[in-house]
């Protein structure tokens, strides 16, 4: 089993933690840096550890200090399986303005098809931006933590892979699991997003990669198949879009 998003270099302890993830079956983890110090933390953990590999990329929060040179370089890293978490977010003010995102996301873009590695798409409060800046994409899309039935269709359209979190096993969640039920299963990734979203029956405790098993086991309860047939399918879906 794999958890395809983490971030275990915000974990108190991410050896331990991969460490757990490895007893309850979930042999890969892609652990993802948001920032130059967070690739660093991230690099360092996968380089311990044979089963986890790193997606890099400027989180739309922190676009304004973007240096894409510097995200250039650190993406040659032999454990850098994506470009990302890449994307727009204007929930909140007081982060990136609009439009510095808008450009940084662009570039982003520009990177993964460059590298010709996926992207991992954050996007928030942003649909109709962040379907505008994907229209034309020629790469990889990966759709983290699906929230938004607005990228339904796009992502049916263009064969996109849609991941889901822990908030997928959410009582009131009926939406997204309807979403998890129409999306092809050659197409369809799972996630922790550790440190957050920690999974019904751990809701509001910190989140972490060996509670994957509990994201994959709604999804197919969801889907209407074995929990176990849906982690294999899952497992070669991320080895098939990560080049794993």
């Amino acid at each position: 089993m794999i958890d395809t998003h983490a971030h275990l270099d915000s974990l108190e302890d991410a050896d331990a933690a991969v460490a757990r993830a490895n007893d309850a079956g979930v042999t890969r983890i892609v652990t993802v840096g948001t920032h130059p110090e967070s690739w660093a933390r991230a690099l360092a953990i996968a380089e311990r550890h044979v089963g986890v590999h790193a997606a890099l990329g400027y989180h739309p929060h922190d676009a304004v200090a973007a240096d894409l040179g510097a995200l250039r370089d650190a993406l040659a890293h032999p454990k850098v399986v994506a470009v990302g978490e890449a994307g727009l977010d204007f929930f909140r003010e007081g982060h990136a303005p609009a439009d510095v995102q808008q450009r940084v996301f662009a570039a982003q873009l520009e990177l993964a098809v460059e590298l010709g590695k996926p992207i991992v798409v954050h996007t928030r409060a942003a649909d109709a931006e962040t379907l505008a800046a994907l229209e034309g994409f020629a790469g990889t899309v990966v759709l983290h933590c699906f929230t938004s039935q607005a990228f339904l269709e796009p992502a049916l359209a263009n064969g996109w892979y849609v991941s889901f979190a822990g908030n997928v096993t959410y009582k009131n969640a009926h939406d997204l699991r309807a979403a998890a039920f129409a999306i092809p299963a050659e197409r369809l990734l799972a996630e922790t997003d550790s440190p957050y979203l920690a999974p019904v029956p751990l809701r509001g405790r910190t989140n972490e990669p060996a509670n994957v098993v509990h994201t994959v086991a709604v999804l197919a309860h969801a889907r209407n198949e074995d929990a176990a047939e849906l982690a294999a399918q899952i497992d070669a879906n991320a080895t098939r879009c990560f080049q794993l």
